[in-house]
């Protein structure tokens, strides 16, 4: 850019052209007015000049160029510092209508004092009306005899089981996070300065020289500037001053000083303590995740070794295990047993069942002697005689039927 027409857009307070970052750069680079008034005695040999001298040789026509350039960076600047300091306002004065207005939380209060005078009973604290505030993040530091729990593991428990009402105060702080990050400080510091320089602008206003050319804009721009400023202003003082009667109430409700006391280190508290509340509430979910399945293992256990003792007991009594049975444990070694005690040999049957595997029986053994009459040829006499003598045998000896039988079973079997 020409430096005649940098001279011209800082006149005509051109904010299309003159960015934060330039004017920034302008006031910061910029030599003292004395430099530019003897550069600008220098004009008549300006083809000779270096460059930069040249440049100062130009602007340093500006007449009060810094205050120039100084309110013009007030003006660039001045949406972001109210949009600095106007949500701190807000959320601060929220914050403090949210906590007069929680019925939810005010009930964690009642319940933290109603445990702690409880454990405090016979001791000199005991029967207490109240705490501070800041106790409530103390809560993590009591621990119970085994180290696992702490109090305010216990209070969130007793509240999600016996209050679950309670459990939404977190939900109605919304507010508390972001005010717990305003600086009162700075936000006074910051409104102050916003201050003065409405003030500074004012007057230099007031004592500006008249328009050095037509493109002189600086006077009439800034005049209606400050006045919108100014009106922004006085709306967010009044917003501060709310806020601060807000915050002095809310330390009158609680019982705390607020000089003592800033937002930021009360609003800190909440919310390290609404974070650590709801910690301890996903804490002891798990906790019960885990005690339940330590339950159902150690019913899982207790219901095999029951029915392992049970299985034993039918063992001793004699009885077959059922090898079709899901649980093939010790089937092996139930059967090794049961042949070694002869249980196995001593199977009932019923009546119909006999009979069948009699007539069988029968079949079989005709089948086996009409094929001895084929393949041998032997007298009539002596198959008489050996059909007489099986007839005395099965008379003689009745009770080796039923062995007879059982091997006569295996013998269709062992033909296949």
């Amino acid at each position: 850019m020409p430096y005649e027409e940098m001279k011209n857009v800082i006149l005509e307070v051109n904010e299309k052209v003159l960015t934060e970052n330039m004017v920034q750069s302008l006031l910061k680079l910029l030599p003292e007015q004395e430099q530019l008034n003897t550069l600008l005695e220098m004009k008549d040999e300006y083809e000779e000049l270096a460059e930069s001298e040249q440049f100062g040789v130009v602007v340093s026509s500006v007449k009060r160029l810094k205050p120039r350039l100084t309110s013009i960076l007030f003006r660039l600047q001045f949406e972001e510092q109210v949009n600095n300091v106007k949500p701190d306002v807000v959320a601060v004065t929220a914050a403090c209508e949210e906590l007069r207005k929680s019925e939810s939380f005010a009930k964690v209060l009642e319940m933290t004092l109603l445990l702690g005078n409880f454990m405090n009973a016979g001791s000199r604290n005991a029967k207490a009306f109240g705490f501070s505030i800041s106790y409530l993040c103390k809560l993590r530091d009591t621990k119970s005899a085994d180290q696992k729990q702490t109090l305010l593991h216990f209070l969130a428990e007793i509240c999600q089981e016996q209050y679950p009402e309670v459990m939404t105060f977190s939900e109605e702080l919304i507010h508390v996070e972001k005010a717990s990050r305003v600086s009162a400080e700075t936000l006074q510091k910051n409104l102050d300065q916003m201050g003065k320089q409405i003030k500074n602008l004012e007057k230099d206003i007031e004592t500006f020289p008249p328009p050095q050319s037509d493109r002189d804009k600086f006077v009439e721009k800034m005049t209606s500037f400050v006045a919108t400023a100014g009106e922004q202003f006085e709306k967010l003082k009044l917003m501060h001053e709310n806020m601060e009667k807000q915050y002095e109430d809310l330390g009158k409700y609680f019982v705390f000083d607020p000089k003592k006391m800033s937002p930021e280190e009360f609003f800190g508290d909440l919310n390290n303590f609404r974070n650590m509340f709801q910690q301890a509430v996903k804490e002891n979910q798990k906790r019960k995740e885990a005690e339940e399945k330590i339950r159902r293992a150690k019913l899982a256990r207790e219901k095999a070794e029951k029915e392992k003792e049970e299985k034993q007991k039918r063992m001793n009594a004699g009885q077959i295990p059922n090898i079709n049975d899901d649980d093939e444990t010790g089937i092996m070694d139930g059967l090794l047993e049961a042949l070694q005690s002869g249980a196995a040999f001593k199977r009932k049957r019923g009546p119909r069942q006999a009979a069948n595997n009699r007539r069988g029986a029968g079949q079989a053994v005709t089948n086996i002697l009409a094929k001895e009459l084929l393949q041998e040829v032997a007298p009539p006499s002596a198959t008489k005689k050996t059909r007489l003598e099986a007839e005395d045998r099965k008379e003689s000896s009745p009770e080796d039927t039923g062995s007879l039988e059982d091997l006569l079973d295996d013998a269709p079997l062992r033909s296949n």
